[in-house]
């Protein structure tokens, strides 16, 4: 059940108080003038004294002194000290490191506080907290806890002064917690102790010990009594409104608690000092003990559903009563079937306060009103307007609708309840009169189609047949449609609807099958492709599954004829999608990527752009070498032509073609690819390319440099031809950690293996998921003999042993530093063989090694290489002047890297040195030499190079020397090439964007001469092996210049055609049409002359560009101003009230009516001598026609004109003949400037002052 009141706020207030409306006073509309003006102080309260004397401080000064709170800042600090003996990490390596800094670093993040930590000189800890109030109590708290030890006390109080402590939802506790920064932990209610226990920091305890003992110390002044009263005699003591236990309260300082009328409980709770306590306990006995001799009680019957309005609002009437009479009404509660009502008072009052009770009784009424539930929202108007028109006139009416229930319940004052009805049965007759419904039958599957899309159909149907269409929720299955509203909207409504559902029984539903990825594709951004779709086809219904149910089925429903047409075209549209969507992975060594990407990702859109393909390539930290080109079949192929051929370019890459039965193909790539990848990973990371399966090919392309190419194919070959004949697997099981050792360095060990069996192993790739799965195939003789072979090894790198040798101290730094990488390598390499290098400081040449015995070997055997190595170093130097250094190293030192790790050296460029060229200092000495020495050798070898030239190079002797060719190949040289110097700015490009492209292609620095010099040679700077390539880009340049130079020439013909300056608008056309169309067709440039030069011929157009499409573009002007000058012009009148209509909303009918016959119609600006002169220009029967036509509609609109201001005679208000009176503004009284005017006129007749 549901029901519909409406009420205004004040009706509302005005019938919860009761309130009669004599009793509201209403004031007078020209109160405001009969009453005497303000005075200026009361309009204008002065603003108090600066310096007030203590008494006026206390007391607000005028109308302004408003306590005003002084603003606090809402960031505060606060330092607090830990001392060395409570401190919880004192032992740390760093200050500010470590333990303490984390829990610092998580209280700052937690809190929002900023924490600043300082080491006093007594070891103590000062710590400022800065933030919020509130930020900075709980991480003080914070602080305590975690960096302070705790303490721990308790303190004993009585339980019933618990709950003081904890307070009101805990806050008190809370706030005792943060101030204090302890834990408090207070017993259960059900637990018979009464220790407090308190832990935090010494300081901490005793505040929290002190505080909680006030807490008790308070409590203890204070006393709880309970009273036995008699529930009937509480409304006596408490007083009408609560007025007489309010003052008792106010007067003995204690709080007195009486239980509610609805709560059956009859003690009174007595809280506060025990004197004033005794004090409230008297006077309540008294009360009582006066109301119990002097009342006594009489019974009425009264109905139960009249009970609410005795009672009143809030209990209000009864309080009413009792104020008026003394007497308390005593009401059965609501779930009681019981009538009577008692009244306890005085005798004498009794009867008097039963006349109230039967008024307030009799009061209010209830009645109905019979209206058809479908009328109801129709009487209730729209947002409740027609119903507020009853209740703003009879507020303390409450009108009930029930739904489902043909009727209207009134509830409310008799006399007012009456009017309402009356009001009521009238609107509902008026309704019935002129309203209708009809109920009509459509199957609920057609009913969204009905509503259509965002409703738009049935909106039509209501604003255009002014009904109210309801039709059910999905949910309800129900077919039932309920028309309502004019009868004759409803029949005319009905009929549409019942066509529409006919038309929709007759219509088809296909179901089309989409793929779900090209779902998105087809919808288009935004809904801006469907759109189109629903536009070309209107009468289709087109809806694609929700996207989380992963359905490929697109339903399109309507005309039979129409679903096939929107088919069609929506499987034309997936063909060329499915066309585009083509897709080939392309293997590409990962350092070419940077080549075919080129510079800002020019060559990589220039490629997109001419194949039209979608190209992706791997991430740059990704491993991944692969890059996707997706596209139409063709362009695909074309793209991977492409980029294959730049890396083909850039390396010495060969392609080979192996013959393999495809039905080997899956067996050869193994599960994941681990087969086939295990052989491009041996072979130098080749890529091997099968065909696409299905497609039947036997071709398999074997990719990368030549050596590798071979050494793949034989062993793909000789793989094919072990699956030929008997392929064998066996899996066997070893820790990760082994396997590089296994594999040995290179792969030396496993192809030993491979070799002396014949069978293939293969070891888990980083992203396997089982990494301790090794895989041996082959035939089965050789594979079970690798597996021995291998399972061996396993079961000796299983047996760990522990050993030792001796290595000289001085290389001991070689093994640790960079965090030990050199250890970390060793142990990778041989099976995680754990080695352990002496303390630093101590003398120990001891180094142990644990792990597998094998790998122990191995192991000691690296390492005494590694000090071989050491010992045999020695330090060369190369001398490169300073300038090239960064040349050298490379971008990101990647040059000086790859020596490193070629030649096993190591290389240190010297520090840069500044201004060197003009340095004249002498160089500082090193090594202990003396300055005069270093001096001295300096003045007789002039010739020697300067120190910040020299490169040291450490290592083998021969490994250094191979490493200095190696650097002094990448000094650049330059060589020097002649090319125009007009050239030079188009070689250089917009922004030096030509010159930097030459640069980044071919790695060279190219240097053009300043304009000044007028130089035609250009320097190329760069490796030797990139000169060449480098000079032959930039005379291929030179050329493409000089051929754009002479098509210049040729299109920088000019010519000029005369034509009269009034047709150049229509040359020119709207925003430009005409001429951009000629300009385009003929490719030419086109100018015409300045109006404001008037040295300049206006009558001359200048056309730009190839001879040939000179003449063209002439002749095509020419032909324009041939029919412009058959064209006339005739003036016609046009009543200028109708120019708007014709005109149309932004010109859209005049542009039509100019399209359809051909001519130029101009209307008169506004402020021209004739309002009414149209001009219409065209070819003489185009404007004929043009005149008839817009003469007909100027005859149409004139006839609407004249009736519009017809009406507009009526509609006007009469004008007002009284003039208001004139408004006497805002009037003061006693203002400053009256006074002043009044001593001023004192002045002058007493004359001046002394």
């Amino acid at each position: 059940m549901s029901s519909v009141a409406v009420l205004t706020q004040e009706s509302f207030a005005e019938h919860r108080s009761g309130l009669v409306p004599q009793q509201i006073k209403v004031a007078t509309l020209n109160s405001e003038e009969e009453s005497d003006p303000p005075t200026y102080k009361d309009a204008f309260p002065p603003l108090p004294e600066k310096a007030a004397c203590l008494e006026s401080a206390q007391e607000p000064a005028g109308a302004w002194g408003n306590k005003i709170r002084p603003i606090k800042a809402s960031v505060i600090t606060q330092v607090f000290h830990v001392p060395l003996e409570e401190r919880k990490y004192k032992d740390m390596n760093q200050f500010g490191e470590g333990e303490q800094a984390k829990i610092c670093l998580e209280i700052m993040q937690r809190t929002g506080a900023h924490l600043e930590l300082s080491l006093a000189k007594d070891q103590g800890l000062s710590i400022m907290v800065s933030g919020k109030l509130d930020a900075v109590m709980k991480a003080r708290k914070d602080i305590v806890a975690r960096l302070q030890t705790q303490a721990s006390a308790t303190v004993a109080i009585p339980k019933e002064h618990h709950r003081f402590v904890i307070g009101k939802n805990g806050e008190k506790l809370q706030d005792l917690e943060l101030k204090t920064a302890t834990k408090i932990q207070i017993p259960r209610p059900d637990d018979p102790s009464n220790q407090i226990k308190i832990t935090g920091t010494k300081e901490g305890i005793e505040k929290a010990r002190h505080e909680v003992l006030l807490i008790s110390a308070e409590q203890d002044k204070r006393a709880v009594e309970r009273l036995e009263v008699e529930k009937a005699f509480h409304p006596f003591i408490a007083g009408p409104y609560n007025r007489l236990v309010g003052e008792i309260m106010q007067e003995t300082g204690t709080r007195i608690n009486i239980p509610p009328p609805s709560v059956n409980r009859t003690e009174i709770v007595f809280t506060g000092e025990k004197e004033q306590l005794a004090q409230a306990v008297a006077r309540i006995k008294k009360i009582y003990e006066e109301k119990k001799k002097k009342t006594t009680t009489i019974a009425v019957e009264v109905k139960k559903s009249q009970h609410k309005y005795v009672i009143g609002p809030k209990g209000n009437s009864l309080q009413e009563i009792l104020e008026r009479t003394g007497v308390s009404v005593e009401i059965p509660p609501s779930d009681s079937i019981s009538e009577t009502v008692i009244l306890r008072g005085e005798p004498e009052k009794l009867g008097q306060a039963l006349t109230e009770v039967y008024a307030k009784a009799n009061s209010f009424t209830v009645s109905s009103v019979a209206a058809p539930s479908w009328l109801h929202r129709f009487i209730i108007g729209k947002k409740g307007q027609n119903l507020a028109k009853i209740t703003q006139q009879m507020p303390k009416v409450h009108i009930e609708f029930t739904e489902g229930e043909d009727k209207i319940t009134l509830e409310g004052p008799t006399e007012d309840v009456n009017v309402a009805q009356e009001q009521i049965e009238g609107m509902v007759k008026d309704l019935i009169n002129r309203m209708d419904y009809v109920e009509i039958n459509i199957d609920h599957k057609f009913h969204r189609h009905l509503i259509g899309k965002s409703g738009a159909n049935i909106n039509r149907i209501k604003d255009q047949y002014k009904v109210s269409v309801r039709i059910p929720p999905d949910s309800e299955k129900s077919n039932l449609i309920r028309i309502e509203g004019d009868p004759q909207g409803v029949q005319q409504a009905k009929r549409e609807l019942l066509e529409l559902a006919s038309r929709m029984e007759n219509e088809r539903t296909k179901d089309l099958i989409i793929e779900q990825r090209f779902h998105r594709t087809i919808i288009g951004q935004k809904g801006e492709r469907i759109r189109e779709i629903r536009d070309k086809f209107p009468e289709v219904i087109i809806n694609f599954p929700d996207p989380a149910q992963k359905s490929d089925i697109v339903q399109l429903r309507g005309p039979k004829n129409e679903v096939e047409k929107c088919t069609k075209y929506m499987q034309k549209m997936v063909a060329d999608l499915v066309e585009n969507s083509y897709s080939i992975s392309v293997p590409i060594f990962k350092q070419f990527h940077k080549n075919i990407i080129g510079k800002g990702g020019a060559n990589i859109k220039k490629i997109r752009e001419e194949s039209n393909t979608k190209i992706d390539l791997p991430a740059e930290n990704s491993n991944s070498e692969t890059i996707i080109i997706t596209g139409k079949r063709a362009n695909c192929e074309a793209a991977r032509s492409r980029i294959l051929s730049i890396q083909k370019d850039l390396a010495n890459i060969a392609e080979v073609e192996v013959s393999i039965p495809a039905k080997l193909h899956n067996s050869l790539i193994g599960t994941k690819g681990r087969l086939i990848r295990s052989i491009m990973e041996e072979c130098g990371g080749v890529h091997i390319h099968f065909p696409v399966e299905g497609s039947g090919s036997d071709t398999v392309v074997i990719r990368g440099p030549s050596s590798d190419v071979e050494k793949a194919k034989k062993q793909l070959l000789h793989l094919a031809e072990e699956k030929q004949t008997k392929s064998f697997t066996v899996d066997i099981r070893a820790k990760p950690e082994y396997h590089k050792f296994l594999i040995g360095k290179g792969g030396g060990k496993i192809r030993k293996v491979r070799d002396s069996t014949g069978a293939r192993v293969i070891f888990p790739a980083a992203e396997d998921k089982d990494q301790d799965l090794i895989t041996i195939i082959g035939k089965e003789d050789a594979v079970r003999e690798a597996q021995k072979e291998l399972e061996a090894l396993i079961q000796n790198l299983d047996n760990v042993v522990e050993d030792s040798m001796l290595v000289d101290p001085k290389h001991h730094r070689h093994f640790v530093i960079r965090r030990g990488q050199v250890l970390r390598e060793i142990a990778e390499e041989y099976g995680g063989v754990m080695v352990s290098f002496p303390r630093s400081g101590t003398q120990s040449d001891k180094v142990t090694l644990k792990g597998a015995k094998d790998c122990v070997e191995a192991a000691k055997k690296r390492i005494q290489e590694i000090i071989e190595d050491l010992e045999a170093q020695v330090t060369l130097e190369c001398a490169i002047p300073q300038k090239f250094h960064r040349s050298v190293m490379g971008p990101k030192g990647s040059r000086i890297q790859q020596i490193t790790r070629d030649f096993s050296v190591q290389i240190k460029f010297p520090d840069r040195e500044e201004n060197a060229v003009h340095s004249t200092e002498p160089v500082v000495q090193e090594n202990g030499d003396e300055a005069g020495e270093g001096r001295e050798a300096k003045d007789c070898d002039p010739g020697s190079p300067r120190r910040c030239d020299i490169i040291i190079i450490s290592g083998r002797k021969e490994k250094c020397e191979a490493a200095k060719e190696a650097l002094e190949a990448l000094v650049p040289v330059t060589i020097e090439v002649e090319v125009p110097f007009d050239l030079h700015r188009y070689v250089i490009g917009q922004k030096g964007s030509g010159i930097r492209k030459m640069m980044d292609e071919f790695e060279v620095n190219i240097h053009v001469p300043a304009p000044e010099l007028q130089s035609d040679i250009i320097a190329i700077t760069g490796l030797a092996a990139n000169l060449d390539r480098a000079k032959a880009g930039l005379l291929e340049r030179v050329k493409e210049l000089q051929a754009e130079q002479e098509d210049r020439a040729l299109r920088s013909f000019k010519l000029s055609v005369t034509v009269d300056p009034k047709y150049h608008p229509k040359i020119i056309g709207r925003k430009g049409a005409v001429i951009t169309q000629i300009r385009l067709e003929h490719d030419v440039n086109i100018q015409f002359p300045d109006k404001d030069d008037g040295n300049q011929p206006q009558d001359q157009i200048t056309i730009t560009g190839y001879e040939k499409n000179t003449e063209a573009a002439r002749d095509a002007i020419l032909r324009i101003v041939g029919e412009l000058e058959q064209m006339v012009s005739e003036d016609v009148p046009l009543d200028h009230r109708v120019h708007a209509r014709i005109i149309g909303a932004r010109g859209k009918a005049i542009r039509k009516i100019m399209d359809e016959f051909k001519v130029d119609i101009r209307f008169p600006q506004s402020g021209a001598p004739d309002p009414n002169c149209v001009t219409v220009t065209g070819l003489p029967e185009n404007v004929e026609e043009a005149i008839d036509h817009i003469l007909n509609l100027e005859e149409e609109y004139l006839a609407d004109v004249v009736d519009s201001e017809a009406l507009q005679v009526y509609m006007k208000p009469p004008a007002h003949e009284e003039a208001k009176a004139p408004s006497r503004g805002f009037v003061v009284r006693d203002a400053p400037w009256t006074a002043s005017s009044s001593e001023k006129g004192r002045d002058d007749g007493m004359g001046p002052r002394a």
